[in-house]
């Protein structure tokens, strides 16, 4: 871009005015937190451990794809790394106590996301997940492994692409990064 110009209009809202093909464009956007995201995998049941949430925007055009199965995750707060913010993550949605996380790689959609990837056992559940605010509604669901590859491809539960990307890192890529 040969020009860029950025203006904050309110807290989180910004005009972007940008050169291109020759003409001014000029837009508005949120800025957006950086995000964590974890595939979690329990050796003792061979099986992903995930969550489902209702997403209100995907109600708006889909209200039946609204409750959609996710990767475990959220923002990251100020004061906290990429990976504390997944480790806490973990807990306050699934209940398990982490301290080890393998990196996956990084994706810029509309901000930054950091997948991660860690396995657990029964031993480390230490609380039944959920999330710690009143306003989360977090189900904890386990997949088997042996499911994992039908659920990828079965339209009728709705997913995020990072969910996808990482079941195809599991399956693919896994051994390359131990």
């Amino acid at each position: 871009m040969d020009f860029v110009e950025l203006k904050e209009l309110e807290d989180g809202l910004f005009e972007v005015s940008y050169l291109a093909n020759g003409k001014m464009i000029v837009t508005q956007e949120l800025k957006r937190k950086d995000v964590v995201k974890i595939l979690i995998y329990n050796r003792d049941k061979d099986a992903f451990i995930l969550t489902r949430q209702f997403r209100p925007f995907l109600y708006v055009n889909y209200p039946e794809m609204a409750n959609r199965v996710e990767l475990c995750g959220g923002g990251v707060d100020d004061g906290y790394s990429d990976e504390q913010a997944a480790i806490k993550e973990v807990l306050e949605e699934t209940g398990y106590k982490v301290e080890k996380l393998q990196k996956i790689t990084t994706l810029y959609t509309v901000s930054k996301m950091t997948l991660y990837y860690t396995e657990v056992d029964d031993s480390m559940r230490v609380n039944s997940g959920g999330g710690v605010d009143e306003d989360e509604d977090i189900e904890v669901i386990e997949l088997p492994i042996s499911k994992a590859k039908e659920f990828m491809f079965d339209e009728s539960k709705p997913k995020r692409p990072a969910l996808m990307f990482t079941f195809c890192w599991y399956f693919n890529m896994r051994s390359e990064f131990n």
